[in-house]
């Protein structure tokens, strides 16, 4: 597996996996389309923190801590949060190690402040929008918005209906949320994390599945309802900001060079973990 990961990276193909910050330039550059890969919830570690350093080679540059519900980490936004566990101090600590960004998103709000205050390196929310325009739990409070932009962090913006409320994904909408997080930390810790489905059949059959991952209550992910911000809607939200007051310099940042710079001051060559 990991020599057909290898396989993936710079090459003559029109795609191909990002192993270091310095490829993001590489792939504009040549037109091609650079991948790097997340995992959503820690549960794919299981108790083996080796296979941090593992997922890291393969291209994952960012892991969640929870997926909405609690494991050997920490606490999920839908459960009674415990807080990091010693198990989870550990797996920040090496994610530091190896470069990996810590995000928390789906993640309850004891377990982030703890991971925020926790890790040597800035933590992400990379699709939460807040909590403050729409009461939902996968949503984030003032109190979290603010812990991660001291300490470097980044919140990203996703387009997902049932979080930016009321099955409202007009561009607009998503811009008044980033403008809410810009007022309250500034423009250096926003961005967008759309959180787009191209196959959203698959997602609705997922989550019939696996009714428990969003609780009992179906209001709080009814995807056969639900629609997404689209990325074709970049250019909109840019106009949006630009009508809100956004310079172009503040505009770039939140659509890619906040996160740029999360990228430049977390990863690390492979060469470098040991």
């Amino acid at each position: 597996m990991l020599t057909s990961a290898r396989g993936s990276r710079p090459g003559p193909s029109r795609t191909f996996l990002f192993e270091t910050v310095d490829d993001i330039a590489r792939a504009r550059q040549s037109g091609r389309l650079g991948v790097f890969f997340d995992i959503e919830g820690a549960n794919a570690i299981a108790d083996q923190l080796s296979l941090i350093e593992l997922y890291y080679d393969f291209g994952v540059r960012w892991m969640l801590m929870a997926y909405n519900r609690n494991n050997r980490v920490g606490g999920g936004c839908l459960d009674a949060d415990m807080g990091l566990t010693a198990f989870g101090r550990d797996v920040i600590a090496e994610m530091n190690r190896v470069g990996m960004v810590a995000c928390c998103s789906h993640t309850g709000k004891r377990t982030a402040l703890e991971v925020i205050a926790l890790s040597n390196t800035p933590v992400i929310f990379s699709h939460s929008n807040p909590r403050a325009l729409f009461d939902h739990p996968r949503n984030i409070d003032d109190e979290v918005i603010r812990a991660c932009a001291e300490r470097g962090g980044v919140i990203g913006i996703n387009g997902v209906g049932l979080f930016l409320g009321h099955n409202d994904v007009r561009s607009d909408t998503l811009a008044r949320h980033i403008d809410y997080v810009a007022q309250l930390v500034g423009s250096d810790h926003v961005g967008v994390g759309l959180d787009y489905v191209f196959d959203q059949e698959e997602l609705k059959g997922y989550l019939r599945e696996n009714p428990g991952l969003f609780g009992e209550d179906p209001g709080l992910m009814d995807a056969q309802g639900c629609d997404f911000a689209e990325p074709e809607q970049i250019p909109e939200i840019s106009e949006a900001l630009g009508r809100l007051g956004y310079a172009r310099s503040d505009v770039r940042k939140i659509l890619g060079l906040n996160f740029l710079r999360i990228a430049r001051e977390v990863w690390k060559p492979a060469y470098e973990q040991k």
